[in-house]
């Protein structure tokens, strides 16, 4: 078999392919992409099993079908090195040699089987729940929810974006017990009500697939894959198994303390202040009054503190609460406004982070955190 296509156009895609490759792999064969050309279109797949990444290019000119798998470390180095320009490649499925020709040389490599590739999964079609987004909508609930999910062998559901949809909104929800993040959209409509739990890889290499898309996503799932359908690109997945934990009953209502405050300068501070914070506990004091917000941070054993007073709108008692500063700050980074408003009830519940003004009328945020314990 023989196609023409693209320099740049074939690493742009591989690039984004390769992502689902990793560094070690239980089968060889993984360590190598796809290449499939059948009547004049051309898919390159990757996969570690877990996850299967399949993208299309429209060659310049082809010529037969088959498939082959190339090495996809080699195939990368190979084509990081060449300026834009067509390249011919002439494959014989035979004796999987691959020959490469630009247009001042010639490279060969060889392939290997392509009939030793594990196949695309599929979703089982009798369990399989049909629906379509917004490339935006997805997109926007991975960015914003991404980074607080966990890293706990011990309850594998929390490492992954819960994604529940319902009949006129769809919402994603992450959590490493100590924060949690929702983020809802409203202008959003489906047939089912459900949900499932994407991984944080798969999950990760969607976020850049849709940086590219700004067309429909297709999503279609059972009870073990999910399937994710774009113009150029195709994605399944094995999904998180179990029940994720009810976690709107964490969430506390009725705050009577509302903070608002400047959220660059609010970050910034709690950096510097977070310099002085003991080592281990990474313990931030807010002590809040009118107007006022005072961060404090010591460490005993070293006989170090700082503090700093930031002004800020609040109207109620005086109350101090503690958090672990880097927690705070990442979340400070997630939040898209340049003001933000921090509820809180009392010490020993956790504080909410929203933005003052949502982007969207069709949106809602809402960022958890759990306090620390202040001692006295």
């Amino acid at each position: 078999m023989q196609f023409v296509v693209s320099s740049g156009e074939l690493f742009k895609h591989l690039q984004l392919v390769g992502k689902v490759i990793n560094n070690k792999n239980s089968m060889p064969i993984l360590d190598n992409y796809l290449f499939k050309l059948e009547d004049g279109d051309l898919s390159i797949t990757a996969s570690d099993l877990e996850t299967t990444l399949s993208t299309r290019i429209k060659p310049e000119s082809t010529e037969g079908n088959g498939i082959i798998a190339i090495e996809a470390r080699r195939l990368n180095d190979i084509l990081r090195e060449f300026p834009e320009q067509p390249l011919t490649f002439q494959i014989n499925i035979d004796s999987r040699k691959v020959d490469i020709a630009s247009d001042k040389g010639n490279y060969n490599i060889m392939g290997h089987s392509g009939d030793e590739y594990p196949q695309f999964p599929h979703i089982k079609e009798e369990q399989a729940v049909h629906t379509q987004l917004k490339s935006e909508i997805l997109l926007s609930g991975i960015s914003k929810t991404i980074f607080a999910t966990a890293d706990d062998e011990l309850r594998p559901v929390m490492n992954g974006i819960f994604i529940e949809i319902g009949l006129d909104r769809i919402t994603f929800v992450a959590s490493d017990s100590h924060k949690l993040v929702t983020y809802s959209r409203k202008d959003f409509t489906s047939e089912h009500e459900t949900g499932i739990i994407l991984p944080k890889k798969p999950a990760s290499l969607l976020k850049n697939l849709l940086l590219k898309d700004d067309g429909m996503v297709q999503v279609s799932f059972d009870s073990k894959n999910a399937l994710f359908t774009m113009a150029d690109y195709k994605m399944v997945c094995r999904l998180v198994e179990g029940k994720y934990p009810a976690y709107n009953s964490v969430i506390p209502v009725n705050n009577p303390y509302k903070m608002i405050i400047d959220r660059v300068e609010f970050q910034n501070c709690l950096k510097r202040v977070n310099i002085f914070s003991n080592q281990s506990s990474n313990l931030v004091k807010l002590s809040v009054s009118n107007d006022q917000v005072e961060v404090s941070a010591q460490d005993i054993d070293y006989s170090i503190s700082a503090e700093e007073k930031l002004p800020c709108q609040f109207d109620g008692n005086p109350i101090n609460i503690g958090f672990k500063s880097v927690f705070l700050i990442e979340i400070l980074s997630n939040l898209p406004t340049s003001d933000i408003v921090l509820e809180l009830a009392d010490p020993s519940r956790a504080g909410i982070l929203l933005p003052f003004d949502n982007e969207s009328k069709d949106e809602e945020l809402l960022m958890l955190i759990m306090p620390m314990m202040l001692s006295n």
